[in-house]
């Protein structure tokens, strides 16, 4: 009896541990380990380089630090302080302007880096004390900048794009061109609950009158402060799209392009680049060092017929009420597990495990990792462990309580949930440009 459900005591031994809070890399091999053993004896040592081989020789993974080196370039540099000062003077008459402008960088610094901890960071330090000083209410400041700052984990380059399509043997390409539309349609969900709240409630969201936000800005101005992130879209997704380059290659080009904007603006130097390259060794370890104990779980998992019990539960949820009923109950558990992990955690032990079951139920594979890639966005800020929510409290001004933070984030998260349903509702958003 106790063989026949391995895989299911694994789980079950994993989740205990993940909750007592042991680290989360050491307890993916640990369990791993030990269930190995059991499972397939000394034997389990011979499989288990051949799989770690297998990471190291991934080229498409080769994006994720690339990347991670062109958005900590970028948040050191200045040019977000810039972009968001010019958009909140654009934007500093309307009601609300001031939320608006952040969101509106954020999705732009979403496209520029797509790390989420440096945008929440940057905009932190920067709109947060901002918005408090234009007398916004603070849980409509705070969960603004929470929200906007996770906008990079689904508008493209996006890491757990990458991820995610290394993991289904889905073109990261097909996915960039994919989550366009719906990354759209999640600014706009944010810029009209802040139109809306600001126009209902105009004592959360004053209109700035006068003081240097109501400034008269000049074209020059504008520009110089757009192109830096232009410049990036353009190079990085610009030569995917056109085919001209493969997602790594693209990524190369986004750190170089990045190294360039930061020597134009004067900020390079020697120290710049070794505090930077720190960041991403650092930044890419963590990542890395979790993917080989993922690894580690999804072989014994599979080995010991882990992914066959789901296939049947799943295979007799489907027969009895329809594939669709089996993805919202696969959403939801997602949606669940982000409370309690983060969304690297449950992209290499969920994702294996559950995504080649719903694309044999007949799920388009690009459209559910899109569905997935939108799902996890919501564990950045789901309490109690999202790290956007820890990001934002380390860099808050005196005064902001985790209590302002966890009640401004009720609403995006919601809309973030609409946003999950539109997608789900119009799959042509991801087909549109395939």
């Amino acid at each position: 009896m106790f063989a026949d459900f391995l895989p299911l005591w694994m789980f079950c031994v994993l989740s205990a541990l993940l909750m007592a809070g042991f680290p989360v890399t050491f307890t993916l091999l640990g369990t791993s380990l030990v269930f190995g053993l059991i499972g397939f004896g000394w034997g389990f040592f011979n499989l288990l380089p051949l799989r770690i081989w297998g990471i190291m020789n991934n080229g498409t993974l080769l994006a994720v630090p690339l990347f991670i080196f062109m958005g900590v370039m970028l948040e050191r540099s200045g040019l977000a302080e810039e972009l968001l000062d010019t958009m909140g003077r654009f934007f500093g008459r309307i009601k609300g302007g001031l939320a608006v402008s952040v969101v509106l960088v954020g999705a732009l610094l979403g496209a520029s880096t797509g790390i989420v901890g440096a945008t929440v960071v940057t905009m932190g330090l920067i709109a947060v004390p901002t918005m408090l000083k234009r007398g916004y209410d603070k849980e409509l400041a705070c969960g603004t900048v929470a929200a906007s700052g996770t906008l990079g984990q689904i508008i493209p380059p996006s890491i757990v794009l990458i991820l995610i399509g290394d993991i289904v043997g889905v073109p990261v390409g097909d996915l960039f061109l994919g989550a366009v539309l719906p990354g759209c349609v999640l600014v706009a969900l944010y810029v009209l609950y802040i139109l809306v709240s600001a126009r209902l409630h105009p004592e959360r969201a004053p209109d700035v009158d006068g003081g240097d936000t109501a400034c008269r800005l000049n074209m020059g101005k504008i520009l110089k402060a757009f192109f830096p992130p232009l410049f990036l879209m353009v190079a990085v997704l610009g030569s995917i799209f056109a085919g001209i380059a493969s997602p790594t290659e693209a990524a190369a080009v986004g750190a170089v392009g990045a190294m360039g904007l930061t020597l134009a603006k004067g900020a390079l130097s020697l120290k710049m680049i070794d505090e930077v390259a720190r960041s991403t060794m650092q930044l890419t370890s963590m990542v890395f060092i979790v993917l080989v104990g993922a690894t580690a779980f999804g072989l014994v998992f599979r080995g010991t017929g882990g992914d066959g019990l789901v296939r049947d539960a799943l295979g007799s949820i489907s027969a009895g009420h329809g594939s669709w009923f089996v993805l919202t109950l696969v959403m939801l558990f997602i949606f669940l597990m982000g409370f309690f992990l983060d969304f690297i955690e449950i992209t290499f032990i969920l994702v294996p495990v559950l995504a080649p079951i719903m694309i044999d139920l007949g799920i388009d594979p690009v459209w559910l990792c899109i569905l997935i890639a939108v799902n996890l966005q919501t564990s950045f800020m789901t309490p109690p462990f999202g790290f956007s929510l820890f990001y934002l409290k380390a860099v808050s001004p005196p005064g902001v309580t985790t209590a302002h933070i966890y009640r401004g984030i009720v609403p995006f998260v919601l809309l973030q949930l609409v946003g999950l349903l539109i997608v789900v509702l119009f799959p042509d958003l991801v087909s549109f440009f395939l």
